[in-house]
């Protein structure tokens, strides 16, 4: 864990999104607390980790979700030397 980003207010906003129960709540939180890039640029980073995860190639994900191969590359290296949270989700979420 990154003890640079581990602050209390860090913490706080955890406890939020931990406290939410729907996909609903989570659009009205999730829209009140991001722009619309910044959570479009949130779920684009998602969905390269999983089209990574599955073995496409950057030209197959920078054509299908408009990322950059900088993007593309940050989320790989994440995926490869990160603190393995995507493979958290990833396997909650069974993809």
């Amino acid at each position: 864990m990154n003890k640079k980003i581990k602050t209390e207010a860090v913490d706080s906003l955890f406890d939020a999104i931990l406290s939410l129960e729907s996909r609903e709540e989570c659009y009205s939180f999730f829209e009140d607390l991001c722009t619309v890039n910044e959570l479009l640029s949130l779920s684009q980073r998602f969905e390269v980790a999983a089209m990574l995860k599955c073995g496409r190639t950057y030209l197959e994900i920078a054509e299908k979700t408009g990322a950059s191969t900088a993007t593309i590359s940050r989320v790989n290296r994440s995926l490869n030397y990160g603190n393995d949270g995507y493979e958290l989700v990833f396997d909650r979420i069974g993809k």
